[in-house]
């Protein structure tokens, strides 16, 4: 037995051998789906024919308008007309036989509700995120898909979920724009059969568990007093450092020593107001008390 296509489209003939008659050959042929049938021609003829004895008042029904950032996709009698979506502009209807949908273009925004997702290293976190997308293919839009945006909010979540399950919580706190890039890669590409594309995902919020916030904190802190009493220790390393050069210029010249004494009483007088004990040294005072004689004791108070 032996099969060929031939003819019109859908057009199918096969052929048998006889022993007694030889080849017999018969011709099958299965209607296009696409060609419009007579009952769908003759409503469309009723359908002119209304337009033409309501005139002009079926006017106000054939002729609709779409904006710029719209489009309409029509369908006659359930099949989707040839040329794609209609706009922006004017587009004629037939009553009764044409229906119409319109499409928005603008870009829509919409919230991911907080999703609790586990992290690689078994974190428990809260995350929200906002989506933006906009219709790039009508048609698809409408036909391939039931709900462009319910789908698109619903996968928008359950991809939320998937990527940040990868991710441990430390990459998820501080690489968010790689997190946002891979997110809108994968829904830009499961969206695109629906003539949806995604333009910009990005995370708004992370929710830490309390005790976890309070674990984190006490860490931080811990870590910024190691850091405190680092720094503070290399200050006395480098402020002994100074003490021993301001020592050893002090002693060649001894009366350095005596105007740090004046310079400190000085300060402190300036800060407050009360009655300071200072150690007074004689020596200070030997140059203006050579002249008494040598039988001046150097242990004379003063």
């Amino acid at each position: 037995m032996r099969y060929t296509l031939r003819g019109v489209k859908y057009s199918m003939d096969f052929g048998c051998y006889d022993k007694d008659s030889g080849e017999v050959e018969c011709y099958l042929e299965i209607p296009n789906p696409e060609a419009v049938g007579c009952v769908e021609r003759f409503a469309t003829f009723l359908s002119f024919l209304l337009v033409i004895i309501t005139f002009p008042f079926s006017l106000f029904e054939c002729f609709k308008v779409v904006q710029e950032f719209e489009r309409a996709v029509i369908f006659r009698l359930g099949r989707v007309r040839k040329g794609g979506a209609r706009g922006p502009g004017l587009f004629f209807v037939l009553p009764c036989v044409d229906t119409y949908r319109k499409v928005d273009l603008r870009t829509v925004s919409f919230d991911v509700p907080p999703q609790e997702v586990l992290t690689r290293d078994s974190v428990t976190v809260a995350v929200d995120a906002v989506v933006y997308y906009r219709i790039k293919e009508p048609l698809n839009a409408v036909v391939r898909v039931a709900d462009y945006s319910a789908s698109t909010r619903l996968l928008a979540a359950t991809t939320l979920r998937n990527v940040l399950g990868m991710r441990d919580l430390a990459q998820l706190l501080s690489d968010r724009e790689a997190i946002s890039h891979m997110m809108q890669a994968n829904l830009d590409e499961a969206t695109d059969p629906w003539g949806v594309e995604v333009e910009r995902v990005e995370i708004k919020d992370v929710r830490l568990p309390v005790q976890l916030q309070r674990a984190m904190a006490a860490e931080a802190e811990a870590d910024r007093e190691a850091r405190a009493k680092i720094i503070a220790a290399e200050g006395e390393i480098k402020a002994s450092k100074a003490l021993k050069e301001a020592s050893l210029v002090m002693i060649d010249n001894p009366m350095a020593l005596q105007l740090r004494y004046l310079q400190s009483l000085n300060t402190i007088s300036a800060e407050k107001n009360s009655t300071i004990i200072f150690p007074f040294p004689m020596d200070f005072l030997r140059t203006f008390l050579g002249g008494a004689g040598p039988s001046m004791s150097p242990s004379l108070p003063i």
